[in-house]
């Protein structure tokens, strides 16, 4: 079970990545996003981010060694990228923007990102913060749609 577990945080490995492991975890879960949303739609990623959610929560909170966010736990990475792209259709502008946009919320955590990633303890706070960084995300690839005429 604990191997499964780690598979799951680390997304199959992606995680143990030496340099930028989130940003690895992230690009890892476009083809998957892809995939589904070509052949399920692209609100399929809406409930394979809130299963990779639950999944990444349960895993989280069953592992000792996840509790802290530690870097090599990238589901809430890949939770985050589907949840961001979940209103768009596959379209590779949108999904490289959706990847740029994730990552760079990811990584700066503007309000309240950052205060739900300091505040929210354990496996909860492990996931959400990428969960929040998405909603952002998936704003600016929404707008991006509309802009282009959508």
């Amino acid at each position: 079970m604990k191997i499964l577990n780690l598979t799951i945080l680390s997304w199959f490995g992606t995680g143990y990545a030496p340099k930028a492991p989130g940003t690895v975890g992230s690009l890892a879960a476009l083809p998957f996003a892809w995939g589904m949303a070509s052949v399920w739609g692209s609100e399929s990623l809406l409930l394979a981010g809130i299963i990779a959610f639950c999944v990444g929560w349960a895993a989280a909170h069953k592992s000792p060694e996840a509790k802290k966010d530690p870097g090599w736990v990238v589901i809430d990475e890949v939770a985050g990228q589907w949840l961001t792209l979940a209103f768009v259709p596959p379209d590779i502008l949108l999904y490289a923007t959706g990847f740029i946009a994730f990552r760079i919320f990811d990584i700066y955590k503007p309000c309240p990102i950052r205060m739900l990633e300091q505040n929210v303890p354990g496996a909860l706070g492990v996931m959400i913060d990428d969960v929040a960084a998405a909603v952002y995300a998936a704003i600016v690839v929404y707008l991006l749609t509309l802009f282009l005429g959508g």
